[in-house]
């Protein structure tokens, strides 16, 4: 007997895993994950506990997998963080008026940029590892990330065109087909080792540095005034922060705030409800967002309670 054929994104799906990178269902020749975002969620079957991301949904389950796939030509979407990956995208410009701003004057696309940042360090472009050539002819160039980190996408940190996805984000795996083009393996090698120097640039910075609540007290006078000033700069600082630095950007000003929290000048309810307002409106989740106030706070109230042992 002739055995079934097994369908090509099935296999694309199955191929990933196999490498160790977890996998969840995109829409049919989409880029989108199938299934509900979290703003119209059910809370129902496997929502029943709060809202399942794709991240949390992906799997390296081979039976789950074919399940899946099985019902439906799903593109394939792997998730960068629970993979261990970090994967770095190399955009070309959309159309004639997607032109390079001043600062990257000269360059054509994001294997320029990247090639740059690469000479700029004094290091060598890090093409000997997994690549895949994206439906518009980019490129994902694919990294084990560093152990110990837990590094999140960036949406032009690095340059013009260069985004990367890790925690909180994905890649569509190669195989998939979205508007009638392929993503395809240029570069099939095991995926190396993201570069220290590469890695730096993409560590966010640490929290800033605690000051004691009796200082803190001294320099706030004026109380009220002085926190409603802090409220708002941190506001705004949140509002004007760039696409990929938001969420770093929303955790240190909470973290800011936070000590105005413990000193008693602002209420963790005023704090939260301002940036939560502010988050939103940049376009991020509101779990993340949450999580991110809600850290910030909590740390900077330990710090805080260790100033005054």
């Amino acid at each position: 007997m002739t055995p079934t054929p097994v369908p090509a994104l099935l296999s694309a799906a199955l191929a990933a895993a196999e490498r160790g990178w977890p996998v969840f269902p995109l829409r049919p020749g989409d880029k989108r994950p199938a299934g509900h975002p979290e703003r119209n969620c059910p809370r129902v079957g496997r929502c029943e506990d709060g809202h399942r991301t794709p991240e949390q949904r992906a799997t390296l389950e081979p039976r789950h997998i074919e399940q899946c796939w099985q019902t439906g030509p799903y593109n394939v979407g792997i998730a960068t963080g629970p993979a261990g990956l970090l994967v770095v995208d190399l955009d070309i410009p959309k159309d004639a008026t997607d032109t390079p701003p001043p600062e990257w004057g000269g360059v054509s696309d994001g294997l320029d940029v990247f090639a740059a940042l690469c000479e700029r360090a004094g290091q060598r472009l890090p093409t000997e590892t997994f690549t895949v050539r994206t439906r518009r002819g980019g490129q994902h160039l694919y990294f084990n990330a560093p152990a110990g980190k837990q590094l999140r996408g960036s949406a032009g940190r690095l340059g013009w065109k260069v985004d990367t996805r890790a925690w909180g984000g994905y890649v569509v795996a190669a195989g998939s087909i979205v508007g009638g083009a392929s993503y395809e393996i240029m570069h099939d090698a095991p995926a190396a080792p993201l570069p220290t120097w590469l890695s730096d640039l993409l560590t966010p910075p640490p929290a800033p540095a605690p000051v004691s609540v009796a200082v803190l007290q001294s320099r706030i006078g004026r109380a009220d005034r002085y926190a409603t000033a802090a409220l708002n700069g941190e506001a705004a600082k949140v509002k004007a922060a760039a696409t990929g630095a938001q969420n770093t950007t929303l955790y240190n000003a909470a973290y800011a705030l936070g000590r105005l929290v413990a000193a008693g000048a602002l209420t963790e309810r005023e704090v939260t409800d301002t940036l939560t307002e502010v988050a939103l409106a940049k376009g991020l989740a509101a779990s993340r967002a949450a999580a991110s106030i809600r850290d910030g706070i909590r740390r900077s109230s330990r710090n805080t309670a260790g100033d005054a042992a």
